[in-house]
């Protein structure tokens, strides 16, 4: 076939929109939040002492940490104060940036999430009543009634190591923790099953009404923030594991661990495979 002028035209061009359309332009969502000004964060004021309402005001290790990132980025920081149930929905419909709960680090999420490097301890004990002197032991929990959070990696723990007693004991489902907290001071429930982080700093906030029991009933885990998986995330995701390495070495994670959370907690700085 006799190749003209305007067919090597045709054919040129032809090649140019198929080289476009298979390789198209990479999203980077660090200069994206960098060029909006702003890295929006989905999270629940529900959930001391990373977040919480003070006087209608947020306060909490979270507000302190994304201060730091915020600087770093070069970018203000704005969360959205959502029930916990909305917060995932929130973050796969791209209706903010990324998740600051934090969440705990389990094989499932990470199949379907992109995980910054961990910044505390997630691993689930019992909150009791601390007029109930009786109770020294999570097994004695067996057959009584307790609580955790309704979609949350801590009620998979709790409902876990609860299969492992007889007769098994009757959880309630509560939609966030504050609730549940609410229901053990009034004697509803026997313990409520959370993140040792979380209800270490309850039963010294009120050594009167609650405490812990120990050991801890789940595995080993971490808690983390969370954004989209995907080639695009990377590069926001990279920005705040440096961030938070920084934090380590310069003493900055432990300054806020120790003032959150009444004690430093041990952390991986580098990738790992979650217990649960």
């Amino acid at each position: 076939m006799r190749i003209t002028p305007t067919l090597k035209w045709l054919l040129a061009s032809s090649c140019l929109a198929a080289a476009s359309f298979t390789l198209p332009a990479q999203a980077d969502q660090l200069a994206d939040v960098q060029k909006a000004g702003e890295l929006v964060i989905g999270t629940e004021m529900q959930f001391a002492p990373f977040d919480f309402l003070k006087d209608g005001k947020q306060e909490g290790f979270n507000k302190e940490f994304f201060a730091e990132v915020g600087k770093s980025l070069g970018v203000k920081i704005r969360f959205i104060d959502l029930p916990w149930a909305s917060v995932l929905p929130g973050l796969d419909a791209k209706k903010f940036d990324m998740v600051g709960g934090p969440l705990n680090v389990t094989k499932a999420r990470k199949e379907r999430y992109h995980f910054t490097l961990p910044i505390a301890d997630g691993t689930v004990a019992f909150l009791k009543s601390a007029k109930n002197k009786d109770f020294t032991k999570p097994e004695q929990v067996a057959g009584k009634i307790i609580g955790s959070q309704r979609g949350s990696s801590q009620l998979a723990q709790t409902k876990a190591y609860a299969e492992t007693l007889k007769p098994v004991p009757e959880i309630r489902e509560y939609v966030d923790f504050n609730q549940a907290y609410a229901d053990l001071a009034n004697g509803r429930i026997m313990a409520v099953g959370h993140s040792i982080t979380n209800i270490a700093v309850a039963a010294k906030e009120r050594p009167d009404t609650f405490a812990v029991v120990q050991p801890s009933i789940g595995k080993k885990v971490y808690f983390a923030f969370m954004g989209h998986k995907g080639a695009d995330s990377d590069s926001l995701i990279t920005a705040i594991d440096k961030v938070i390495l920084d934090m380590h070495k310069d003493g900055r994670l432990k300054a806020l661990q120790v003032k959150w959370f009444g004690m430093e907690m041990p952390v991986p700085t580098e990738d790992f495979v979650p217990n649960v």
